[in-house]
């Protein structure tokens, strides 16, 4: 499934959805960030997904990053709660979804990088490199908020 991201765009059709997801902050001892080329809109992003029945928030991280890159973590914070009704997801089955998004800082446990259907290219970025890759503005954010180290409080917007 192919998708395309609006935001703040007078554009975008309306959302007709919202599906409560997460996203992960991963870094490694080194402060390498954890990130994956998505296969359905061809950005960079943080691992993440959506939230399925019968598990806890803290269950869909560590389920969601190890699906999407085969790393094994561990939720240590929330980073910020991400509900911008300017940025909606428009999917080709129709389905036009505002974002809700629950970002967290994880640390890595165990596992090994590989790729999913939902991540062509699976690695650790060093922060300095992040503005040579295509990432979504709103992604960005939540990769800014989570990697800032002043941060006590989680983002609400």
């Amino acid at each position: 499934m192919s998708r395309v991201d609006y935001f703040r765009d007078p554009d975008a059709p309306p959302a007709n959805s919202v599906v409560p997801s997460v996203t992960a902050v991963v870094t490694d001892m080194s402060g390498q960030l954890l990130l994956i080329h998505k296969t359905d809109n061809d950005l960079w992003a943080l691992p993440g997904g959506g939230h399925d029945i019968g598990e806890s928030v803290g269950q869909t991280v560590v389920r969601e990053v190890f699906e999407e890159t085969g790393i094994d973590v561990e939720v240590v914070a929330v980073t910020g709660l991400y509900t911008d009704p300017d940025h909606v997801i428009a999917y080709d089955d129709g389905e036009v979804r505002q974002q809700f998004s629950i970002c967290f800082r994880a640390r890595p446990i165990g596992g090994d990088l590989r790729t999913s259907k939902e991540s062509k290219e699976v690695r650790w970025v060093d922060p300095a490199d992040l503005d040579e890759l295509r990432i979504h503005p709103s992604m960005r954010l939540r990769i800014h908020h989570g990697l800032d180290p002043h941060r006590v409080q989680p983002y609400i917007g």
